[in-house]
Formats: C-alpha cells, structure tokens, sequence
C-alpha cells in the first residue's frame, strides 16, 4: 500500500558528501514523521535523523554537524545530506515513515535501504 524507495547512495571518500533521498508513494492521506536509520553487519540499526510533519528535527550526536535531513511535503519526500563522512559512515541507510493511508490506519514503513561506502 505504501512503498519507500531510496536513492543516492554509492561510494565516496573520506571528507566527500552525499545527498540521500527517500520518495513515498502509494495509498497516503498523511506522512507524520520521517527520519533515517543505518545499520552495519553484526549491529542494531540506529537512528540517523528524523524530522516531524511540520518540521522540528532530531540527530543522534555523530551526525550533529554534519548531517541535514528536510523535507518536502508537496512530493512525500525525506532527503538526508551528509558531509564531511567519513569511514565510520559506511552502512546501509534506511528510510522511514509513519504513514496514515487512505481509508486505514497509520502504521510504519521501511525503504529496502541503500548502501554508502566511505573508502578511499
């Protein structure tokens, strides 16, 4: 009914930048919530960044700084810019939402996530 898919990943060096984003598209009345995780083999996926409907935002400290997660509401869309990354930033990055669809509850949604590689 929902479906979040994620663009913008790939490889790049240490102190490079990368710009995430995240489309919603299906059966949507409203998108509350959205924010970015990432997770590592062997670790919990732990949160990147989120941001509410209207706009206040929240970071885990690694990415205070350096991360800017927007939004754009017009198109149901989550964007993550990342800079200054480094190697520790390697993992796969997911997106995610709270999604009330039409006719039916809100309930959680996960995109299929995609890999960043910091590596020189």
């Amino acid at each position: 009914q929902v479906q979040l898919v994620e663009s913008g990943g790939g490889l790049v060096q240490p102190g490079g930048s990368l710009r995430l984003s995240c489309a919603a598209s299906g059966s949507i009345a409203s998108i509350y919530g959205m924010g970015w995780y990432r997770q590592v083999p062997g670790k919990q996926r732990e949160l990147v960044a989120a941001i509410a409907a209207r706009g206040p935002t929240n970071y885990s400290d690694f990415a205070k700084g350096r991360f800017t997660i927007s939004r754009d509401n017009t198109n149901n869309t989550v964007y993550l810019q990342m800079n200054n990354l480094k190697p520790e930033d390697t993992a796969v990055y997911y997106c995610n939402a709270d999604v009330a669809i039409t006719s039916g509850p809100t309930d959680d949604y996960w995109g299929q996530g995609i890999q960043v590689t910091v590596s020189s």
